[in-house]
């Protein structure tokens, strides 16, 4: 799927950061610096998974071009702290419902000293959170869903294809799927190191009741 071109939003600010393909050095520094080792993380062709599937290529987005930092991301994802997933926004289209970012994993992580001691390997689960948190960014900065907090309402398809560590550069590629307002909405994601799939599925966002949630802790007290 080719992504469309860049346009303005009525006030001026670019909704869409247009993909290109990075320079070679970006390539060449990506697979140093994140240990693209194609034992241990294959690339599409092995998997069968032919590049028509892909929602986004990763080789076509410039990592350079942020277009939200973890400042800006905060102002629409209640996570913070251990469960910040997502580092910046490369790419928003929400008419399309297409959005991409990535997750820096550095050596800080809060799970690398359980998950595995001398081997530490990212839990499978939180490449389906830094997804479902990625959309939830789309859906309350565009106002989407017209609610005040998302959260999980169940995974489907879920696969792991490859591991990652610390010191990578996880992105993830989500597309929206269905949407009812004030309801649900189900989305396909895509997780890759460089340009190898790590992981793929599809997520459920539903509502969830602030309200009610604040009044069964009121009740305790």
């Amino acid at each position: 799927m080719q992504p469309p071109a860049e346009r303005a939003s009525p006030e001026g600010e670019d909704l869409v950061a247009p993909p290109r393909r990075m320079r070679p050095q970006a390539v060449n520094n990506w697979g140093r610096s994140h240990h693209c080792d194609p034992v241990i993380a294959p690339p599409l062709r092995e998997f069968g998974v032919p590049e028509k599937d892909l929602i986004l290529n990763p080789a076509e987005l410039d990592m350079d071009r942020v277009l939200a930092d973890m400042e800006e991301i905060r102002k629409y994802i209640p996570q913070r702290h251990e469960m910040e997933q997502i580092s910046a926004v490369l790419y928003d289209d929400p008419e399309i419902g297409v959005i991409a970012g990535y997750k820096d994993l550095t050596d800080q992580e809060f799970w690398i000293r359980g998950h595995m001691p001398g081997m530490p390997l990212l839990p499978g689960v939180l490449i389906c959170e830094a997804a479902a948190q990625l959309c939830t960014f789309q859906v309350q900065k565009h106002g989407s869903m017209d609610v005040n907090m998302m959260g999980f309402g169940g995974l489907d398809k879920v696969r792991f294809r490859g591991i990652v560590r610390p010191g990578d550069r996880l992105l993830l590629v989500c597309k929206r799927l269905a949407l009812r307002p004030r309801a649900m909405i189900r989305c396909a994601f895509q997780a890759f190191v460089g340009e190898a799939l790590v992981g793929e599925g599809e997520l459920v966002g539903v509502s969830i009741p602030v309200e009610a949630i604040h009044g069964l802790d009121s009740n305790k007290r």
